[in-house]
């Protein structure tokens, strides 16, 4: 399976339920190129729901912070360890930034793990100006009006290159594209830092452990190969993911996607 970096791998992580843009229309919109080295890209969803009943939207956690506008607030969304869950309902939208790895901290001046699994009022981070561009963007029509007001505000805010952010993103993407790494003590000796820095790294810039964000890649690997919709040998996939049995392994999974990978990979094939 070929590698890829985290902007590709974007592409893929979508909601757990295959069949679920019945429900609600998405969208994604790059950033500008003044914010592109912190904001991997905009997204957003609409969805009109006043005939059926509430659908609970998920997604695959991975390691970075968001911000989102809609439908009634706004909120700093920290790096979210299980399942990402939202139910929508009625009719509504969400806007949502997506930051890079370690970026998001940069402009609120706290550390990532201030946020971790926890939707923080952006008035509470930003103060008054937050509470305001919350107001102004749940006010607007659409996103042509919504992103214009989000972009000058993070504009107005930009920090300083940092050079943790970019040694964050670049040791995230050697997770991604060796597979191989599967302890901490792989990443350690592959980016030459002591297992300590990197935690303390971690901590600050992304708000998760080192081995949370290699164990969630290593299960998007495994969740890819039952979208793929072939028979696995998952006893073979919990050993080359560097699981000790495949019982831990099966826990992790369905911890994260809400059923075993069997399970998972038996609903794919009914909807083919």
């Amino acid at each position: 399976m070929q590698s890829m970096n985290q902007s590709e791998l974007a592409e893929t992580r979508c909601s757990l339920d295959p069949d679920s843009e019945r429900y609600y229309r998405p969208a994604r919109y790059p950033a500008s190129p003044e914010l592109a080295a912190f904001v991997e890209h905009y997204w957003a969803v609409e969805w009109d729901l006043r005939d059926v009943p509430p659908y609970v939207y998920e997604t695959l956690p991975d390691p970075a912070m968001h911000i989102i506008f809609g439908p009634e607030s706004a909120q700093v969304v920290g790096v979210t360890r299980g399942k990402f869950s939202y139910t929508l309902e009625n009719r509504g939208f969400i806007l949502g930034v997506h930051f890079w790895p370690g970026a998001l901290p940069l402009f609120s001046g706290r550390s990532a793990s201030d946020f971790t699994d926890q939707f923080t009022p952006l008035a509470s981070v930003f103060g008054a100006e937050g509470a305001a561009l919350e107001a102004a963007v749940l006010a607007c029509r659409n996103d042509a009006e919504r992103l214009p007001l989000v972009e000058r505000f993070l504009c107005a805010r930009l920090p300083k290159d940092d050079t943790g952010v970019r040694q964050v993103r670049a040791i995230i993407d050697r997770v991604i594209e060796d597979r191989a790494i599967r302890l901490v003590d792989d990443l350690a000796d592959k980016v030459g830092l002591h297992p300590r820095t990197l935690q303390r790294l971690f901590n600050q810039y992304v708000g998760a452990s080192p081995k949370w964000v290699i164990q969630r890649y290593r299960l998007y690997d495994a969740v890819e190969q039952s979208s793929a919709g072939t028979d696995v040998d998952w006893a073979d996939v919990a050993l080359v993911l560097g699981y000790f049995d495949q019982a831990h392994f099966i826990k992790d999974f369905k911890a994260m996607v809400g059923a075993t990978p069997a399970d998972y990979a038996r609903k794919l094939r009914e909807l083919v």
